[in-house]
């Protein structure tokens, strides 16, 4: 995410905590975030992809991703 919309995201987060945000700019903290929150996922899922673990033999495996459990 380019450093300028995580600034207007910080921008925004601050002016809700003193006056309040109109419903545009909540729309677009709202849009912003869910974007930020989208790519934060995508980094760490690539990063994890690339994990080796360290198997007793000495042997490297990939990370296994866990099925999601149903509630």
């Amino acid at each position: 995410m380019e450093h300028e919309k995580i600034l207007r995201i910080n921008e925004l987060a601050k002016k809700k905590k003193e006056v309040g945000l109109t419903d545009e700019e909540a729309e677009e903290r709202k849009t912003l975030h869910a974007q930020y929150i989208k790519e934060f996922r995508e980094q760490t899922e690539a990063t994890l992809k690339r994990v080796r673990v360290e198997q007793d033999d000495g042997s490297y495996k990939p990370l296994v991703k866990k099925e999601k459990k149903l509630n």
